[in-house]
């Protein structure tokens, strides 16, 4: 399998951000399947731009588990990352933690401060289980609405250095997330009960729950997302 980037031309001295952020969305949203060797040359005609700035992008994007270096004769060839339940039990587990931590100093915010978090957090997941509910499911607008409350007691907790951890690690679970969603939409109802735990600690000030409530949360997808990978086989070999 070879890279099959669409897009349109981008100027000649694009950085490798430019080109990381493109390339990222291809292989999250699965435009760039698991498994799709990445041709240098190819990315760079394709995107319009030299090959420094995809040469960057791709070592960024190996260094964040993206993509991996596939031996193919005697030169090695970047390669779309398999998607396997190996993974996504160790970034599903990073998050729990660092989301975990952002709860807990959620819940030492004042009682005021609480409430208020607590009833946007609630409306969020209304809405969510609304998007699960639906005959017809738009998957994204899920996916978003799960990131939009999770990122609300982060954004409310976090420090700093808490949310600098939280953006490094958390954009590298999205593929697993979306994957999680498109897999298991008709089952988010275990979702939503968790979240509302998380909601109801929150808001009583229980730092000790909260914590717990989130890490469960993430613990818990990371095993039902893992046994449907087991069912249907790695994305990758697929």
């Amino acid at each position: 399998m070879t890279t099959a980037v669409k897009s349109g031309p981008a100027k000649r001295g694009a950085r490798p951000e430019l080109v990381y952020r493109k390339l990222r969305e291809l292989i999250v949203r699965g435009q760039l399947a698991p498994g799709t060797r990445i041709v240098e040359t190819d990315v760079a005609q394709r995107l319009g731009v030299s090959r420094t700035p995809v040469r960057g992008a791709l070592q960024r994007l190996q260094q964040e588990g993206y993509i991996v270096d596939s031996p193919a004769l005697q030169q090695s060839r970047p390669t779309v990352a398999p998607l396997t339940r190996e993974d996504a039990h160790e970034l599903f587990s990073i998050v729990a933690e660092i989301e975990g931590l952002a709860a807990r100093f959620a819940a030492q915010r004042s009682p005021a401060e609480r409430e208020k978090l607590g009833t946007e957090l609630a409306s969020i997941n209304d809405q969510f289980k609304k998007a699960a509910d639906a005959k017809s499911q738009n998957h994204n607008k899920i996916w978003e609405l799960d990131e939009k409350f999770h990122r609300c007691f982060v954004e409310a907790g976090g420090g700093t250095r808490l949310l600098a951890l939280h953006d490094a690690v958390k954009p590298q679970a999205e593929r697993y997330e979306r994957l999680y969603v498109s897999l298991l939409a008709r089952d988010l109802i275990t979702s939503y009960v968790e979240h509302n735990a998380i909601v109801r600690a929150i808001k009583n000030g229980s730092v000790d729950a909260a914590q717990g409530a989130v890490q469960n949360n993430w613990r818990n997808a990371a095993e039902r997302l893992g046994s449907v990978i087991d069912n249907v086989g790695e994305r990758g070999k697929w």
